[in-house]
């Protein structure tokens, strides 16, 4: 049950783009090109590939000595937490290795050096789990009473006390010690087809040349795309639009030959377990009840209409005759576009997040001062944007900035995940130091609604506003509306597989179209080229992840609301949220900080929100 690989925390985002933003003008810079002031510090994991190397043979050496625990759990108290604190070690350096290659490679998706130091920790991670397999297994072995005694004995178990409850929760879906470890040296193999996916869509596609608002050729990439679709000139969204999907749609089969293999990996892991769904394993893992997602969907479902309005009103302001999939992202403003040099950028999210309080404000200083932060796009850079905390180190974060409005958004929301990472680490033990994704974007999503709020609170030029305003409702669209299509085509995609169907790049094709139709409405002309989308989403790779994008925003709308509202009392039920880490489930942890995400209210509460914004563009929008 315990996953050894640790998971990205972040929004892998496709965030903005210019041509002019980052250092080297109209091409991609390479590595190199970047100034080290604008580079993340790796080297305050390890300071030399010989450091890593080294930890890694002590991990390795590990490994035997945790196996010698193997039947001996349940003799005595000592055992059981000389064990667990061993596994912990395991887990600290293991996060290590991995953070350390992996975030590396993410320098340049091409490095063959750190694909291959990527694929040694792993390999590793997935023996380490194969060795510590019989621990879960042993323990929930142990009669009750007796635990509880061993509890009393040995003060080493204190930490483990949430551990030991979740896991007598998930009782019966913990496998024998053998199978455990078959499970566990599956892991390595089972990744297949999400590496393929990344090293084909980030590594070796090859996007053709579009020519951008000046006439001037420009190679579009994953990075670029956005800057192109935001576009005033409809030629540059159009031809961005058709020269991404063309490209995606070449290798469409493939994809759907990777996702089919994600969705497989994941069926088989949740029908081993004895789960009835995949769904019901992915929820279940974190005690949220079934009835959350679908509540979610049927919420979004009828709140619609909002959205179909928003559509409209961006057609009409926009002055098409019909409006496209490649509309959808331009400004309403055309005459409007915030951009913001980096520092100017720290410091106006400084400023929005100054409710935060001012022990928030020091850690936000640190982390920009620091080295957490890689900035820029280079040559073979992981696109878009997300934070990785490593335990014992600091977290870090990657972007591709392009200084406009939606980057500035993007560093707040990536240093909330940091700064989460941040809280966590400091004031949990290791073992219930990592808060759950579904609490995870809550913390980002929070900065993201603080600094928005604060633009609108500050700004007194008219098209300004009308443009935050059109910001605002675009990020409901983006990430409620867009988010709960997302997770809708996920639940239908793994119906079919759980029901014996293949997933083939048609029937993909079809659902996706389906859908656009549904969430955009009848104002729309759904474009056949985005059928292939669900190609490019990396999110499907982690199974049923996107709609915590959702219940995470809308208890930010809620939380944000009562910081601003109720000052330091909100703000201290807040700031515990960010220090509970994983000590407790999700909901309960967010219902002490101020929000019940078991009621659909959040939701309900930010799509009125979102038609209460509508309601004040299209007003301004029509004064003279």
């Amino acid at each position: 049950m315990t996953k050894m690989v640790p998971f990205v925390l972040g929004a892998m985002l496709f965030s903005s783009a210019s041509t002019q933003a980052a250092p080297g003008g109209t091409h991609v810079p390479e590595r190199e090109e970047i100034p080290a002031e604008f580079q993340w510090k790796l080297g305050d994991i390890y300071s030399t590939d010989a450091e890593w190397q080294a930890d890694y043979d002590k991990l390795n050496g590990l490994l035997p000595k945790v196996s010698r625990y193997t039947g001996k759990l349940a003799q005595s108290a000592q055992n059981l937490a000389e064990c667990l604190k061993l596994r912990d070690e395991i887990g600290v350096i293991g996060g290590k290795l991995y953070g350390y290659a992996r975030m590396h490679k993410d320098e340049n998706t091409a490095s063959a050096k750190y694909q291959a130091l990527t694929g040694k920790v792993e390999a590793l991670l997935a023996e380490a789990g194969a060795a510590t397999a019989f621990i879960e297994p042993e323990i929930l072995a142990i009669p009750g009473d007796k635990l509880a005694k061993f509890r009393q004995q040995e003060a080493g178990l204190k930490d483990y006390s949430f551990y030991f409850e979740n896991l007598a929760r998930q009782k019966q879906h913990v496998l024998s010690p053998a199978e455990e470890a078959i499970l566990s040296r599956s892991s390595e193999a089972t990744q297949t087809a999400e590496n393929v996916f990344n090293m084909l869509a980030h590594a070796d596609m090859r996007f053709p040349e579009v020519t951008d608002e000046n006439g001037k050729k420009v190679q579009l990439s994953e990075g670029r795309y956005r800057s192109l679709i935001m576009s005033p000139d409809r030629r540059v969204r159009e031809e961005a639009f058709e020269a991404l999907f063309a490209t995606y749609n070449q290798y469409r089969n493939t994809f759907a030959a990777t996702l089919g293999g994600s969705v497989k990996k994941n069926v088989f892991y949740a029908k081993t377990r004895k789960y009835n769904s995949v769904l019901e394993s992915a929820l279940e893992t974190d005690n949220v009840p079934l009835d959350v997602y679908d509540n979610l969907i049927a919420t979004v479902h009828n709140n619609l209409d909002p959205l179909h309005r928003y559509v409209a009103l961006k057609k009409k302001a926009l002055g098409l005759s019909d409006i496209h999939m490649y509309d959808l992202y331009t400004p309403i403003i055309r005459d409007v576009e915030l951009t913001y040099e980096y520092p100017e950028a720290l410091k106006t999210i400084r400023q929005a997040l100054a409710p935060l309080g001012p022990e928030y404000a020091t850690i936000l200083d640190k982390g920009f001062s620091s080295g957490w932060i890689d900035v820029y796009e280079n040559k073979g850079k992981q696109t878009g944007a997300y934070s990785w905390g490593v335990y014992g180190v600091h977290p870090f974060v990657l972007l591709n900035f392009h200084n406009r409005y939606d980057d500035v958004s993007t560093i707040a929301h990536e240093m909330g995940h940091a700064i989460h990472s941040y809280y966590s680490h400091a004031n949990q033990p290791y073992p219930t130091s990592g808060y759950t994704t579904f609490c995870a974007e809550v913390a980002s999503t929070t900065n993201e609604i603080l600094l928005i709020d604060h633009m609108l609170k500050t700004t007194t030029d008219k098209k300004q506003r009308l443009y935050l305003l059109n910001q605002y409702l675009e990020s409901v669209r983006a990430t409620v509306y867009r988010q709960t299509m997302f997770a809708e085509f996920e639940k239908i995609i793994y119906e079919k597989a759980e029901a014996g169907e293949t997933l083939t790049a048609d029937m993909l094709d079809e659902l996706w179209h389906d859908l656009n139709v549904k969430y955009y409405g009848s104002e729309i002309v759904v474009d056949k080229d985005i059928d292939v989308e669900w190609a490019r989403i990396p999110h499907f790779y982690w199974d049923f992840y996107v709609y915590q994008y959702v219940t995470g925003y809308s208890a930010a709308t809620a939380l944000a609301d009562q910081i601003q509202k109720e000052g330091q009392p909100a703000q201290q039920r807040y700031i515990g949220f960010l220090k509970s880490g994983g000590s407790d489930y999700s909901l309960n942890i967010l219902k002490r900080a101020g929000v019940d995400m078991s009621s659909p209210q959040p939701v309900e509460i930010t799509l009125k929100k979102f038609s209460s914004l509508l309601d004040e563009l299209e007003k301004l929008i029509n004064e003279p």
